[in-house]
Formats: structure tokens, C-alpha cells, sequence
């Protein structure tokens, strides 16, 4: 294994003004996707003759790294890469237990060996197709989320048209005592399917909030209004009976659209609300964040089966589709992201400048049901990639750092970065990783999926390259190579300090 040096990355200075009609097409074309490609194939597109000149010059003069070429600040270390197998699709979100980490795959799942995070080695490799693959972990069960349209609910099951009666989509649950042999134990099939789903565990049960959107006329069991959220109950001594229990309505409104932000034409650019992308809770605290494509709630989860929204918030003039959400440790902030693009764009370039695809850093004020979500700034990566490169704000997880609020986050093509939120009005970042375009005339889907902290490094799942280990030395982050977690699920924040 190679590992390559760091160099210093200029800000490019060329105007992608082709990039501003790729990212039209996408929103025109509807609520933004949330992957690449919702079959697995990486998007592919020819840029025009002139950006692919553009960025051939730029890798030249050194503002962009070259194809493939990996860069990375003096602070970080790339320990490991270990490229795709048996499973071919996308690769997508990672979960973690004791020394184990769990990648999704649009074909999938595979678990890995990281007790020595230098050379992690594969455990199992699962076939079981079915976009996106969501994955989370809780004791002897593994979930994954199915959001497409499948001929039955299966691990051999085939794609079909939704419009077909007989499709399935929605959630599954293995039992992984044996890492070696996972089993697959249930399905639960979900109104418009699982886009993500989020753990809210108890000790005899464990709940799921199931996200997903875009209700489609055409589709039997995805009717709008669809503005809320499948809960799912799953009891740990028997989880075959997983079963739905509640679906609570988070933007109650009347007509067939509920109430949730219209969208285009009230609001051009900015996705409509038909449910949410992704919820991320904090058991400790009672509290989730949802990031619900037009809108950003908060909600109160003291009961888990009954989640009740206590503030509700949008940015019509900077974010079009919101896409997750972070807690900072002491609960008082929440990251929202959002996914311009829908991962597929090339967004991080001077023409869609520095708000856009970008985080959304709120306050959290008040006391009780009360509580309101404050915005105080943005942040986005300080490197413009090519126009080849698909990139914008993705998934992340807090460095637990005692009096700090510090995140590792990917951005597709544009890496993984560390940054700092302390003060959530000048956010700044303190280290990062990426590697060049995967190429240079070519818009190709690829990139960091996922980049989390767990128990002293940091984990990427990178949709055409496979899973990478990185580490960073810092002294704002050294704290951190203390704490240790039996289990992660991002999604559910645990209480890290």
C-alpha cells in the first residue's frame, strides 16, 4: 500500500457556469435523489470541452489534485484502503460494534475486522440487493433500509417497476451473532419504502423511524400526503415480529400535500416536503433533528413511539434539499446539511460559491417545548474541486472533544474534513482528506459516502473506492483518543463524554 504526501491545495479559480445547469436539471426534474444513482451505477457525464481543458489545467498548475491522486492536511493519515469485492453497487453508511465495522452496499452489506485499524479484514460479505442499503446495528441485530422497487422482500429478489402491485420496499433485519453468517430474519415493508432509518433503542425493544419521500401517484403503496414517519417496534427476544406500530404525522396540513414546505413554484430551487431524509436522535437528551427536504425540525422523542416536532425551520434562499442532521455533544446546536444536487453535481466550485451545498449551523435557545432552532452561519469546504466531481455536504459524526464542538464529515469527491463549530458564527476547518477527480472530462459519482469517529479514527466509506482508515493528530482532537464506544449508530447520537 502507497500512501501518498500532503501538498497544498490552491482555490481554484476558473467559473463552472455548466455547473449551474447540471444542478437545475436535477432540482427541475423534482425532490432532489439522495444518491448517485438510485440503481447503484455511478452518475456519468460528459463535462463540456472547456471544463475538461479547465481541469486539466487546474491539476496541472497543482490547484487540484490529479486523477486518483490522494491529498490530505499535515494533521491526517491514511492508515488503509481496502477496494470493493464481492459486492459491486455504491458503497453507502457505516455502523460500528466492539471491533467490528458494518459497510452498506447497494448489493448488500459487508462487515470488517478493525481491531487493527492499520489493515481491517473482511469478516462476511452479504448479497442482498436493494438500494440503500441504510445500515445500523443494535446487539445481536443488524437493520437495513430497501428504497427500491424489489419483486418481493428477499435477498434474491429483482428490480421491478413500482407500478407493479407486487413490489416491495421498506426494512430489513438480520441477526449477526455469528459476524461469520449473519441470518436474515425479517421484513417490514414501509409506505414508500426506507430511504434511512434511525435506532431509538430501549431495553427490550428497539423503535426505528423510518425516512422516506417522494410519494408517487403511481406507486400502490406510496400515496401523499406522506408526511411522516413509519415507527417500527422490534422486540429484541423476537425479532421476527417486527412490526409497525405508529405513523405520526410531522407537518400536518390540509389538502393532499400536507404541510410541510411546498416547494417550487413558491419556493424555486428548494425540494417539496413529502417526509423526511434522515432523522438523528439523542436518546440522552430526548431530542431529535430531523432533515425533511424542504424543512428542518426538532423533535421531542421522550416517548419513542409518539416523536412530536417542537420547532420547525426552512432556508428558502440558500439550502434546496435537507439532508441530515448533528447534535453537538452538550445538545445546544444542531449541523443540518444540505445536498444540492442530490450528490450528483458538481456543487463545490466558485459558482455556486461558499452557502450553497453546504452545512447549516443552528442554535439551540430556550427551555422545554420552547426550544427554537437559531441560525447563525454556514460552512462548506474551503477547496474547489472540478467540475468531474461530485460534491457536497454528507454524512458526519462529532469528535468527542470536551468543551469543543468538532465534526469529521464527507463530502462525496471532495473528502473527508475535520472542522471545528465552537463558534457556531465562524466555523473553521482543521484538517482534511481527498483524493483528485476520478476523472478528468468525465462527471463520474464517487467519493466519501460516510466519514465517522470511532474509538481513536476515522472510517470512510467511499462510493467507488471502497472503505478507507484515516487518523488525525491534533491537539484540539487528542481528547478524543480516550473516549471509547461499545457501539455506534451515527444517527442515534450517543452520549460521548
Amino acid at each position: 500500500m502507497t500512501l501518498h504526501q500532503p501538498r497544498v491545495r490552491h482555490r481554484r479559480l476558473g467559473v463552472a457556469a455548466a455547473a449551474i445547469g447540471l444542478i437545475a436539471s436535477f432540482l427541475a426534474a423534482g425532490p432532489a435523489a439522495a444518491t448517485p444513482d438510485p440503481g447503484g451505477k455511478p452518475v456519468q457525464e460528459r463535462v463540456s470541452k472547456s471544463e475538461a481543458a479547465d481541469t486539466e489545467a487546474a491539476i496541472e498548475s497543482g490547484e487540484i489534485p490529479g486523477v486518483d491522486e490522494i491529498v490530505h492536511s499535515k494533521n491526517v493519515s491514511h492508515l488503509a484502503n481496502v477496494p470493493k469485492d464481492a459486492l459491486p453497487g455504491t458503497n453507502s453508511d457505516l455502523a460500528f460494534q466492539g471491533k467490528y465495522a458494518f459497510a452498506g452496499n447497494y448489493d448488500g452489506f459487508r462487515i470488517f475486522d478493525i481491531s487493527n485499524p492499520k489493515a481491517p479484514k473482511t469478516v462476511s460479505q452479504v448479497l442482498c440487493p436493494g438500494s440503500q442499503n441504510d445500515i445500523t446495528v443494535s446487539g445481536d441485530l443488524l437493520f437495513l433500509s430497501t428504497d427500491s422497487s424489489r419483486s418481493d422482500d428477499s435477498c434474491n429478489s429483482t428490480t421491478q417497476p413500482a407500478t407493479e402491485k407486487s413490489s416491495w420496499e421498506g426494512m430489513k433485519v438480520f441477526d449477526i451473532s455469528d459476524k461469520q453468517n449473519p441470518k436474515y430474519v425479517a421484513a417490514v415493508e414501509t409506505a414508500c419504502g426506507s430511504h434511512t432509518h434511525t435506532l431509538v433503542p430501549d431495553r427490550r425493544d428497539v423503535y426505528i423511524y423510518v425516512s422516506s419521500y417522494s410519494p408517487s401517484a403511481t406507486f400502490p403503496d406510496c400515496q401523499p400526503p406522506h408526511d411522516g414517519v413509519s415507527v417500527i417496534k422490534v422486540p429484541r427476544s423476537a425479532p421476527e415480529k417486527a412490526a409497525i406500530v405508529d405513523f405520526p404525522v410531522l407537518f400536518p396540513g390540509e389538502g393532499t400535500d400536507g404541510g410541510g414546505n411546498p416547494g417550487a413554484p413558491t419556493n424555486p430551487g428548494v425540494s417539496k416536503t413529502t417526509g423526511c431524509h434522515d432523522i438523528t436522535a439523542y436518546p440522552k437528551l430526548k431530542l431529535a433533528a430531523g432533515a425533511c427536504m424542504g424543512d428542518g425540525i426538532l423533535l421531542d422523542i421522550s416517548k419513542p413511539a409518539e416523536p412530536k416536532v417542537i420547532d420547525r425551520v426552512q432556508d428558502n434562499v440558500n439550502f434546496a434539499f435537507w439532508h441530515s442532521a448533528t447534535f453537538n455533544e452538550r445538545g445546544t446546536k444542531v449541523v443540518f446539511t444540505d445536498e444540492l444536487g442530490g450528490g450528483g453535481a458538481a456543487t463545490c466550485n466558485e459558482a455556486i460559491g461558499q452557502n450553497r451545498g453546504a452545512n447549516g449551523i443552528y442554535d439551540l435557545v430556550g427551555k422545554g417545548d420552547h426550544r427554537k432552532l437559531v441560525f447563525r452561519s454556514y460552512y462548506k469546504i474551503p477547496r474547489h474541486q472540478a467540475d468531474t466531481e461530485n460534491c457536497v455536504a454528507h454524512n458526519g459524526s462529532l469528535i468527542p472533544v470536551r468543551g469543543r464542538d468538532i465534526m469529521v464529515q464527507a463530502w462525496y469527491q471532495g473528502g473527508v474534513s475535520i472542522w471545528d463549530f465552537t463558534d457556531s458564527s465562524k466555523p473553521k476547518e482543521i484538517g482534511f482528506f481527498e483524493r483528485g477527480p476520478i476523472s478528468a472530462d468525465t462527471l463520474v459519482g464517487g467519493g466519501a459516502w460516510s466519514a465517522y469517529y470511532y474509538n481513536g479514527y476515522i472510517y470512510s466509506n467511499d462510493i467507488a473506492k471502497g472503505f478507507d482508515v484515516l487518523k488525525i493528530d491534533d491537539r484540539r482532537t487528542d481528547e478524543a483518543k480516550r473516549v471509547r464506544l461499545s457501539e455506534l449508530n451515527v444517527q442515534t447520537q450517543p452520549d460521548y463524554l
